[in-house]
């Protein structure tokens, strides 16, 4: 068979599920009723507050706060700790850029971790040889929507006095041992950005279980009020970091969507493991040890170059794009991020710097469509696999 790129016909014309799905009514008559108050803001309305409350109590937090994106979240979420100049934040090599670019932006210094080689989540021996006398919180990343190793890194944490940090942007409704991400640190960081679970086209919340960090976070996103002051009262200095009432009431209705959404995605994932066991060269990296819950944001498929004719990743992801089924190519390692050198990032991460040339992503939308069309990926998979052999 011809590929794509080469002129053939595709395996797949047909598109896949829109990401996000399309409004539902509830969202419509929310955005409506916002609008035709007049209480745009969330300093003014209801619905973030409303949301802050009910995303919190979904993951089984006390408070929560509701800011502009997730970068932000993480930001303020390591400044109410106390991180600032001259300290250190853990964070894998594995992970967007906005994990460790929060830490700059909070005033410390990313200290870059190598990941596990199965999982690509952090590894709590390589953070471990990190810690030092300017270390202050060790950021954890629930990759792919699957929670981090919290017992390990939690056990670090307390014989080294740090806080954790939850990057939970991934892992909307993911758990660890029943535990449900967004309770396995002192604080932990969603983000609602339009690729995530729940999203309002951007947006984030910072939910944490003790009183006194939310008093200060509170203060933090809203200019350095406090809760029980005037408005004209800033007993510290802060920002307005607040999210709008529209964005709260689109993603308020989608609380009640997720569990289904995960169910649909984690049958996707059966469906692969099933189809690709056995399947030379491609494989699906395995949940972390402990996962009671993963919200499936990105299946991670370990790709073989051997087995597709020594033909590099970049290959493999654009013959399949060709045909139909876009495929990402991934992280680059935030060890080989040159706009982080400037900071002091200097590590080598040979786990991480490996998964560059050898994984690739199936993304959340098409983890949304039917057998029908999952069964299409592995059809192009094995077009382009004897395609590259031969």
């Amino acid at each position: 068979m011809t590929l794509a790129l080469d002129g053939g016909t595709p395996v797949r014309r047909a598109g896949w599920p829109s990401w996000p799905p399309a409004a539902t009514a509830e969202q419509r008559e929310l955005l409506l009723e916002v609008l035709d108050s007049g209480a745009w803001g969330a300093t003014s309305g209801t619905k973030v507050t409303e949301f802050a409350g009910a995303f919190a109590h979904s993951v089984g937090a006390q408070y929560g706060v509701v800011v502009v994106n997730g970068t932000v979240a993480l930001f303020l979420a390591l400044r109410a700790l106390g991180v600032g100049t001259d300290d250190e934040v853990i964070v894998p090599a594995y992970t967007f850029v906005a994990s460790a670019t929060a830490v700059i932006l909070a005033g410390a210094r990313p200290v870059i971790a190598d990941v596990t080689p199965d999982t690509l989540h952090l590894d709590p021996a390589s953070a471990e040889r990190l810690i030092g006398p300017r270390t202050k919180a060790i950021m954890p990343v629930h990759l792919a929507g699957a929670p981090a190793d919290a017992d390990k890194l939690g056990e670090l944490a307390r014989v080294h006095d740090l806080a954790i940090v939850e990057d939970a942007a991934q892992a909307h409704g993911a758990a660890f041992r029943g535990r449900p991400a967004g309770t396995l640190g002192d604080a932990a960081c969603f983000s609602f950005q339009s690729s995530k679970a729940m999203t309002a086209g951007e947006g984030g919340l910072i939910v944490t279980d003790d009183l006194s960090l939310y008093q200060r976070l509170w203060s933090l996103h809203n200019v350095g009020r406090s809760l029980d002051g005037g408005w004209y009262e800033h007993p510290e200095v802060g920002w307005n970091l607040r999210m709008t009432e529209f964005q709260a009431a689109v993603l308020l209705p989608q609380l009640a969507l997720l569990g289904g959404q995960l169910a649909t995605r984690e049958r996707a994932i059966t469906f692969l493991e099933r189809e690709l066991k056995g399947f030379d060269g491609l494989a699906l990296l395995p949940e972390p040890a402990g996962t009671t819950r993963n919200s499936r944001h990105l299946a991670m498929l370990r790709y073989d170059a051997r087995a597709f004719g020594g033909r590099g990743k970049a290959d493999f992801v654009a013959a399949m794009t060709a045909e139909g089924v876009p495929l990402d190519a991934g992280y680059r390692s935030l060890s080989r991020e040159a706009a982080l050198r400037p900071y002091g990032v200097q590590q080598v991460c040979p786990v991480a710097e490996s998964a560059e040339e050898s994984v690739v992503w199936i993304r959340q939308h098409l983890l949304m469509a039917d057998e029908q069309a999952l069964a299409d990926i592995i059809t192009a998979a094995e077009k382009v696999r004897q395609a590259f052999a031969s």
